[in-house]
């Protein structure tokens, strides 16, 4: 397997670039254009959903790409790749890396073990998406190479806030050997800022770059009242 410390070229700044099918960008190749916008902006890698947008994005620009699918099953709260076929259509689509729910949820601490095994058996790095400071050292013991604070306010017992959990990437940072990814929330340069000054190696950013209609929710909001 290649190094893991030379999937990324440097600590910096990943732009998430994902739609679901009810959202207006979904489809053709808006993300891959999203992405081609980051990258020449300087970002040093990207995550996406889906095998189609994987393939797409990989085509489109020359860094990493983080790659996860969103599946639902009913009665279940994991969906960020929950199972072996998504795995196995992720690391066909060509991602370096593949996103995995790694929360203390539905028994998910031991079903995500042959994952992160086989990804590695095919030369494919992981990222855990953990909600707590537990989840993400039980995730470096799995043999995570990466862990994220992707589900911090996404799970029940995890902390409900508005703001990004600068407090997790601080205790993640200072306890794990692998890299710690900040992701959640981060909704300014400020905040992105603030998370690699707490110790994240790098800090994913979706949201509030790559979803027009949930920025332009956010400036309607703060001038409801006052456009009369």
């Amino acid at each position: 397997m290649k190094s893991l410390s030379r999937i990324f070229s440097k600590r910096g700044l990943i732009v998430s670039c994902q739609a679901l099918p009810d959202e207006p960008l979904f489809g053709g190749d808006t993300m891959a254009k999203m992405a081609d916008a980051a990258v020449r902006s300087g970002a040093i890698g990207i995550r996406t959903n889906g095998a189609d947008d994987i393939m797409a994005i990989k085509q489109k620009v020359k860094v990493p790409v983080i790659g996860l699918i969103k599946r639902d099953f009913p009665g279940s709260d994991i969906f960020i790749t929950p199972t072996l076929d998504e795995v196995i259509t992720i690391i066909s689509a060509g991602a370096d890396v593949i996103a995995l729910d790694v929360t203390d949820r539905e028994g998910r601490l031991e079903a995500v073990q042959p994952l992160i095994n086989y990804a590695h058996q095919h030369g494919v790095a992981v990222m855990a998406d953990v909600s707590t400071f537990e989840e993400g050292v039980a995730a470096q013991q799995l043999g995570a190479d990466f862990v994220g604070t992707t589900l911090s306010g996404y799970t029940l017992y995890s902390p409900q806030q508005e703001e990004p959990d600068l407090r997790l990437v601080r205790r993640l940072s200072a306890a794990l050997e692998v890299p710690v990814v900040a992701e959640g929330r981060i909704w300014s340069p400020e905040d992105a800022a603030k998370a690699m000054q707490a110790g994240a190696s790098y800090v994913v950013v979706g949201s509030a770059i790559t979803r027009p209609q949930l920025i332009t929710g956010r400036y309607v909001e703060a001038l409801r009242g006052l456009a009369k």
